[in-house]
């Protein structure tokens, strides 16, 4: 395919620099994106075991709401009854609720009572803080840790909606410079023809393979962070029409005491759909006008709208459904249309084969924004010994931002149990931690610059995850009353956490050697002349003998 060279330079130009000012924001999203799809093993890898309350069965749930309620009158206004805690590990136990904090969103201060029965059928409770790494990497993901609100919006969230739809303009501009080679160097790895080609042939491999996914995670994220201004601008057209059709709520207030069995609640869903099991039921507002329930199904292979789950509103005493996520006639056409754009962007479908492949897709995109800067470094080099400020401006806060937003999490996650150990704040410490090593990488960079920075994050990335394995033995035998889950889910996390040790090892070796025996003109290039030397000597000895 034949396109002219003045139009090839210029969707270049603008794939290079909607790229290159989009990059950094989106290796942190994606990267802790492909963690989120395992937030709930990772959750429960760092959260001990005896914070787990006994689990019961469906009958039970009916005497534990009016025991617990009756005894704490936190729990009388609203509640959580979980059903599957291997789902959930973060409201593991059978019965919890908030005695401070609470709600959306990342909220290191709040504290989660539990209860259940134990053997003898008496009521168990104890008060936890609750354990936020999940939801730290889920913000990270959603806000690339870019603090703060806007309004009741995160400042992060909206900054990556920007980044997102420049994401897209690159993807779309990418395939088009793309087209009069990509049949030609498609698989092309060409490693003989130096790391600027071999890298090249890497990103746009890696680029073209998943570009449906990343077309659809550039276009959802778009939704996902001005979904505000999209409904106000509809409502320019509706007025005061409601734009959604909602039942009229009940103005009569209840007593807890007049909730409906729990099995109800199962004969309700199980009428409305099949193949779902409910996961939770949360309850609100239950001494008010305004209380409501929100049951969250999950079913095998089924596309879902939130993260893990479907959601049905209804209310708590009369059963009537107030709103559902759920593929069923009442929401028409255009609900399961939304709810399949927000299932292909969670990966919340095919279970776990699905979250491994979505994990997979997002460490490629990860990889796919790092070279993108690399190339960009290497394309803007200088043949001389010094390089120009913004070449070496970018080289720093691409080892910085990158390296060291992926120490911060493999950090933190290594720090959990030691944590618990030391009986200091949990949800404190994880911030503390991610937060001041990011900061730190950042500064190394500029101060040691970013050949030697790169060598010694990546080296401390590959000593922190294999922590994190090694943490997991030495846990079980330092304090007695404090023991950790060693089952499938968290297990894996260890191994994944070896792989990605050997990972960061191997690179940490690459790029040393790079920096010693490189090419002398190149910012990543630390040696001395003498060190750049020694192979081309070595290899003459080797050609005459």
């Amino acid at each position: 395919m034949k396109i002219r060279s003045d139009i090839l330079r210029t969707y270049q130009s603008i794939h290079t620099w909607t790229g290159i000012t989009t990059g950094l924001l989106l290796f942190i999203a994606f990267f802790a994106g492909a963690l989120t799809m395992f937030k709930s093993p990772i959750t429960q890898w760092a959260v001990p075991e005896n914070h787990v309350l006994p689990a019961i069965s469906v009958g039970q749930y009916d005497e534990l709401v009016q025991q617990a309620t009756a005894q704490y009158e936190t729990a009388s206004n609203g509640f959580t009854l979980h059903f599957a805690p291997h789902q959930s590990p973060m409201h593991h136990s059978p019965m919890t609720w908030y005695e401070q904090g609470g709600g959306r969103g990342l909220s290191i201060d709040s504290h989660l009572r539990q209860a259940s029965f134990n053997k003898e059928g008496e009521l168990v409770s104890v008060a936890n803080q609750q354990n936020v790494l999940g939801d730290l990497i889920d913000q990270l993901h959603r806000t690339a840790g870019i603090p703060g609100k806007a309004g009741h919006e995160d400042i992060g969230v909206l900054v990556l909606g920007v980044a997102s739809a420049l994401y897209f303009i690159a993807l779309v501009s990418g395939v088009i410079f793309l087209l009069p080679t990509l049949v030609k160097s498609f698989f092309s790895l060409r490693q003989k023809k130096g790391a600027n080609r071999f890298w090249l042939d890497t990103h746009n491999l890696i680029g073209i393979t998943s570009l449906p996914f990343h077309l659809l995670i550039a276009w959802t994220v778009v939704v996902f962070a001005f979904h505000d201004m999209l409904y106000g601008g509809l409502s320019l057209i509706y007025g005061d029409e409601p734009m959604f059709e909602r039942n009229g709520g009940s103005k009569q207030v209840y007593s807890v005491a007049e909730l409906p069995p729990v099995e109800r609640y199962f004969e309700a869903v199980g009428d409305m759909v099949e193949g779902y099991d409910i996961v939770s039921l949360t309850f609100a507002d239950l001494a008010t006008p305004r209380a409501r329930l929100s049951i969250e199904v999950a079913g095998d292979g089924k596309l879902q709208r939130a993260a893990e789950t479907d959601i049905i509103a209804m209310h708590p005493f009369t059963l009537d459904v107030t709103y559902s996520t759920l593929s069923i006639p009442e929401n028409g056409a255009f609900g399961p249309l939304v709810k399949s754009f927000f299932a292909l962007h969670f990966g919340n479908f095919a279970n776990d084969t699905g979250r491994w492949i979505y994990f997979l897709l997002g460490m490629m995109g990860a990889i796919l924004f790092y070279t993108g800067n690399l190339l960009w470094l290497e394309k803007r080099r200088q043949k001389q010994a010094k390089q120009s400020r913004s070449v070496t401006i970018m080289a720093k806060l691409t080892i910085g931002v990158c390296l060291g937003s992926v120490l911060g999490v493999a950090t933190s996650i290594l720090a959990s149990k030691w944590l618990y150990l030391a009986g200091v704040d949990i949800n404190l410490g994880y911030i503390a931690i991610y937060y001041g090593i990011f900061v730190t990488s950042v500064a190394l960079t500029f101060w040691r610059g970013a050949a030697k920075s790169a060598v010694f994050l990546q080296a401390f990335i590959g000593l922190a995850c294999a922590g994190i394995p090694l943490t997991t033995l030495i846990s079980q035998w330092i304090h007695e009353n404090i023991q950790w889950q060693l089952v499938s889910n968290t297990l894996m996390v260890d191994v994944v956490a070896l792989v990605f040790a050997w990972i960061f090892f191997h690179a940490a070796k690459k790029t040393h050697r790079r920096a010693y025996y490189g090419e002398r003109n190149s910012i990543w290039y630390i040696g001395h002349s003498d060190n750049t030397q020694q192979p081309q000597r070595t290899e003459l000895v080797k050609k005459s003998t």
